[in-house]
């Protein structure tokens, strides 16, 4: 499913490679994305200087997600990425909306997958397997990325 997400508002709690790949790929759609970590990839930084992206540079905490629309928990501490989806749960209740979550290191707690995109003009392709074969979606991404469609 595709879904526009140009006017959400998204979190990354993270500031590492797997943080800056899908933050990356978010730009691609949206340019509301803020990412909240202690110790941010040089590329995370670097778009937060050139404006593209708001870092908060310190540790995640609670009520952190409260305006946001989709969540990213991409740290490397499991008991975080699993308390932010429980608080996407609860805040989703209260205010009677559903904040998607994701995680990197439990594909069960997440509402959606990140696909491999592939975009060339107006065209967006996404790829993905629901976590079982990763190798073979980077390889078909790595195919349709070297020639014209």
């Amino acid at each position: 499913m595709f879904i526009d997400i140009s006017e959400k508002e998204i979190v990354v709690v993270g500031g590492g490679n797997i943080a800056a790949r899908r933050v990356k790929t978010l730009l691609l759609f949206t340019d509301h994305i803020t990412v909240i970590a202690p110790r941010l990839h040089d590329s995370l930084a670097e778009l937060e200087t050139e404006g593209r992206i708001t870092c908060l540079q310190r540790a995640y905490r609670e009520g952190d997600i409260s305006k946001a629309h989709i969540v990213l928990a991409a740290t490397d501490d499991e008991e975080v990425n699993r308390n932010i989806g429980e608080e996407c749960n609860v805040l989703g209740q209260r205010c009677g909306r559903k904040i998607l979550f994701n995680t990197a290191d439990d594909r069960r707690l997440c509402d959606f997958y990140f696909p491999a995109v592939v975009q060339s003009d107006d065209i967006v392709i996404g790829i993905n397997s629901g976590g079982k074969n990763p190798a073979k979606v980077k390889e078909i991404r790595r195919r349709l990325g070297s020639g014209p469609f």
